[in-house]
């Protein structure tokens, strides 16, 4: 088939790399100047376990999945990686069942070598830490995100496709037993389409003729702030509290220079806005002071923000990821991806078959 991939991030790359493999002719269009603007861009570049999600769900099953093909790759493909593992730490009696509930997923899920610790084994991994216990998950690691997306076009391009950059999709509709696409003004002709356009996905569905709008789920901007830290890193592995409503809380990640960062905070929005405001440092300061009384005052400087593309809002439960395809909307050759946040990163080469998997069975 000849299939246009929407969207450069590294779910749409992923996507395109295995359409490509399996010998489909693929252009990827990207209305931006580069590969990886959006999302992919500003996330906190963590490989994750794959505890936190419900058995049985879409992010539990490609987020495992994907962090064992991810690691696999970052290795084929030389990317720089590294696997810290975390501590999810309970700085309080109440938070330990949230511990005990998480490990209780993570095992249900297949995730390997969970440990519960008591906060004395916790502070002898990590002594500058304060916990009463934590749960240790050694698979955790960070990836140079962009690498891995550059890997992952250079796949694209081995295999023949190609990545059409200042390229906005606009109306979509069906001809001839395929699609008409417009680009850049321009009316293009595919077999099929995938809308992996991240926080523009559900503005893509929109313009395709004939789904069905009441298919189209709301989009709910969560943006997460990152702060820097100065100073040389108090820890050798990744540190996380209790998931806190919209996210996994303001934790401590280590960049491939074993650089600290905290990060994010859940702040609701209605429109993308990429400024972070050094006012919430003392928010941040406050909560990292709960597993690290040490945290120095001043030490932490604005880095970077990102916006996750929710489906659910403030107070609702966390939403799973959704694919809709032809077997949900009867729709041949379509494809579209809501919702896609973390652990996207993770999960983006698990994901990238699925897809596949059902642009080809619609076609048989």
């Amino acid at each position: 088939m000849d299939v246009l991939v929407i969207g450069a991030g590294i779910v749409g790359l992923a996507v395109a790399r295995v359409l490509g493999r399996r010998g489909h002719s693929v252009v990827v269009a990207e209305s931006e100047g580069a590969i990886g603007t959006g999302v992919s861009s500003r996330s906190s570049e963590v490989i994750h376990g794959g505890m936190y999600y419900p058995a049985g769900s879409s992010r539990a099953r490609h987020c495992t999945r994907g962090r064992r093909m991810l690691y696999e790759f970052c290795r084929s493909h030389g990317v720089p990686h590294a696997r810290p593992g975390k501590l999810i730490v309970a700085t309080s009696e109440n938070e330990r069942a949230t511990l005990e509930g998480i490990a209780e997923r993570g095992r249900a899920n297949g995730v390997e070598g969970l440990v519960l610790l008591e906060g004395r084994e916790a502070r002898a991994l990590e002594p500058n830490l304060a916990c009463i216990a934590a749960l240790h998950s050694p698979e955790t690691g960070i990836v140079d995100s962009h690498a891995v997306m550059l890997a992952l076009q250079g796949d694209i391009e081995d295999a023949g496709g190609a990545i059409a950059f200042h390229s906005p999709v606009g109306a979509i509709r069906r001809d001839d037993g395929g699609w008409r696409v417009e680009v850049c003004g321009d009316e293009l002709s595919f077999d099929a389409v995938v809308n992996a356009a991240g926080l523009g996905a559900q503005a893509v569905a929109r313009a395709v003729e004939p789904y069905p709008p009441a298919r189209i789920p709301r989009q709910v901007l969560a943006k997460g702030s990152y702060f820097g830290c100065l100073g040389r890193p108090a820890f050798s592995r990744l540190i996380y509290p209790a998931p806190m409503e919209g996210g996994l809380g303001i934790h401590l990640t280590l960049d491939l220079a074993g650089r600290m960062r905290f990060g994010p905070d859940v702040e609701w929005v209605e429109v993308p806005d990429y400024v972070v405001d050094p006012g919430r440092a003392e928010a941040f300061t406050h909560a990292i002071r709960r597993y690290w009384p040490g945290l120095p005052d001043h030490a932490l400087t604005p880095d970077y923000a990102g916006i996750r593309p929710k489906l659910t809002g403030r107070g609702e439960p966390a939403a799973d990821f959704v694919v809709d395809g032809p077997a949900e909307h009867g729709l041949p050759h379509l494809v579209h991806l809501f919702g896609i946040e973390s652990p996207g990163l993770t999960s983006s080469l698990s994901l990238a078959e699925e897809v596949a998997d059902r642009l080809v069975g619609a076609e048989a």
